[in-house]
């Protein structure tokens, strides 16, 4: 990479990447769920500590930043957590100059930014808190006097404030700018760029609507023009859409289901585009996804059903196209881009809040698999085989796809019905059926490792299950059809422990959906013995009409705990 000025590279959007393949249809697949504690709100991608691994920097609500250190093939390490205060949004710059990578956050519990200083191991110095008006909600960086000092630039209601660096780790006093835009509560979010091409970056602030501030290169700002961008926005995302060399704008607006794109015209001034359609977007990225040189809009759906990552792919003229979903989420917050596995192409990483975890989803080139997902297995026995599940594979490419290799790691093994062999053609699909063989209790992870002509790094399906020696049958319980305020027959379930040694039982209860409407009774107190068994009597007395569902379930030590009998019954 090429030395640049500090301004072009403040400006550029964290796309670490990219080698030039034949155009197609990109295609992500989720590599890694990376456990996190409470709530993950934003991100910042950067190399920690100096081992040439893309890492993850991590906001959480509970006032702590995890770190994950990548391992080069799209995985993370086990988070190191910094204790710190509520935090708002995070950043990734090198505010000292000692080659390290730091982070700033945005404290929206306290009128302050807190920065961590980079030891270059991956490590952190204690915090350090620098003052601003009000309660910060965003934070982002930029060498906005041109001294080559990466600066500060804060929403803190209703200012947008500027901290200038001193080059050293610290900053100076905040400057406000008091245009009643910045709103917390409206989930301001400022974007940075150099609009008018004059050397001096400029600012885009999206709460209300997009307000452009003009930098006047030594730390203060002009206002620029304001443009409406939907009855809710959310994120921003800066690049050049049309590839005429002119920095672009694109805006979520959530609740009015579209993205807002303005296309620059290189004085500080924009073209406000007809929106585009998309299903409650919110955090927005871009990047070239596919190789073809265009920059392609990547944004978090929540969608009609289950909340995803989409990709819209860009035509290279300001136009899109459909969208396409990947991943499944609970409450995605953010997304960040970077090249996690080595291989030149754009990955992405998601925070989910609710399920507190970040999802890292490989850029896979010309490949497509179906699902797009971890193959996760049902606790099975221990010393026998499950059922095979099975993953598509389809060449989206327009050259036929070469497999020089399969390999299966883990107590996993491919099974018959796998028909992918050395070659597939362009547009064919072939199968990859995989089954489950645990011997031993616990959890158990694996994979699928594909060398092939997509990528040049292997293609990776990861894959999971838990061994036990508990088992249920039968394996469901229906209870048909029963009156409102009756109850039914008791139904049984037979557990039995297959293993040689006691299983302790730690619970037997009923969960799930409509557990008022089912009751157990149970002969399995606190142990069941090598080879003995004992059972659980499930009764359904309904409360309301129509299909009520629910589980018996049973935690123990035998692995795979708790194993579950759905139950299903209607009211009438």
């Amino acid at each position: 990479m090429t030395r640049r000025s500090s301004n072009s590279r403040y400006a550029e959007l964290l796309v670490l990447f990219f080698a030039i393949v034949v155009p197609a249809s990109a295609q992500f697949e989720t590599r890694n769920s990376s456990s996190v504690q409470q709530k993950p709100l934003s991100l910042a991608v950067a190399d920690f500590n100096h081992d040439g691994r893309l890492d993850v920097a991590v906001a959480n609500f509970d006032g702590q930043v995890a770190i994950l250190f990548g391992r080069g093939d799209g995985t993370f390490q086990a988070p190191l957590y910094l204790a710190v205060s509520y935090m708002g949004s995070i950043a990734a710059a090198d505010f000292n100059h000692d080659g390290n990578m730091d982070l700033v956050m945005a404290d929206g519990l306290s009128n302050t930014v807190t920065v961590m200083l980079g030891n270059g191991d991956g490590t952190f110095q204690p915090p350090q808190t620098f003052p601003t008006t009000a309660f910060p909600s965003f934070v982002a960086v930029g060498d906005f006097n041109n001294d080559g000092n990466p600066d500060l630039v804060t929403c803190d209601e209703p200012y947008v404030s500027v901290l200038l660096g001193n080059g050293d780790g610290t900053f100076g006093s905040a400057k406000d700018y008091d245009i009643s835009f910045c709103s917390q509560s409206w989930g301001a979010v400022i974007g940075v760029g150099d609009f008018n091409r004059d050397g001096k970056l400029d600012l885009a602030v999206v709460s209300y609507d997009l307000t452009i501030l003009l930098g006047n290169g030594d730390g203060t700002f002009q206002l620029g023009q304001e443009y409406f961008a939907g009855v809710f926005d959310e994120s921003l995302t800066i690049t050049d859409f049309n590839n005429d060399h002119k920095l672009d704008i694109a805006v979520t607006d959530g609740a009015g289901n579209q993205i807002y794109v303005f296309l620059g015209n290189g004085d500080g001034t924009f073209q406000s585009e007809s929106p585009f359609g998309a299903s409650t977007p919110a955090a927005i990225a871009a990047a070239d996804t596919n190789g073809d040189r265009n920059q392609d809009l990547i944004f978090l759906t929540y969608g009609q059903t289950q909340p995803a990552l989409a990709v819209m792919l860009g035509n290279g003229d300001g136009t899109f196209q459909p969208a396409t979903n990947f991943g499944s989420f609970a409450e995605p917050t953010m997304v960040a881009t970077g090249d996690f596995n080595g291989d030149h192409k754009p990955d992405l990483v998601v925070t989910d809040f609710l399920r507190n975890f970040i999802g890292a989803l490989l850029n896979t080139g010309v490949v497509s698999f179906s699902p797009t997902t971890p193959l996760s297995f049902s606790p099975q026995l221990v010393g026998t085989t499950s059922a095979p599940q099975k993953v598509t594979l389809t060449n989206t490419g327009t050259t036929a796809l070469s497999i020089a290799g399969k390999k299966v790691s883990g107590p996993f093994q491919l099974a018959s019905g796998t028909t992918c062999g050395s070659s597939v053609a362009p547009g064919a699909n072939c199968t990859l059926s995989v089954v489950f063989q645990p011997t031993s209790i616990g959890g158990k992870t694996g994979s699928v490792s594909l060398s092939d002509s997509a990528s040049s790094k292997p293609q990776v399906i990861e894959l999971g299950g838990a061994g036990t020696v508990i088992s249920l049958s039968p394996r469901q319980l229906n209870f048909g059809s029963q009156k409102v305020g009756t109850k039914s027959a008791p139904q049984n379930v037979t557990v039995t422990n297959s293993g040689s040694t006691t299983v302790n039982v730690t619970s037997v209860t009923i969960g799930g959906n409509n557990i008022n409407d089912f009751s157990e009774t149970n002969t399995c107190g606190t142990q069941i013995g090598p080879g003995a068994s004992c059972t659980i009597s499930v009764t359904f007395a309904p409360l309301r009409t129509g299909n009520r569902t629910a589980k018996a379930q049973i935690a123990d030590t035998g692995g795979g705990s708790p194993q579950s009998v759905p139950l299903t019954g209607t009211g009438t």
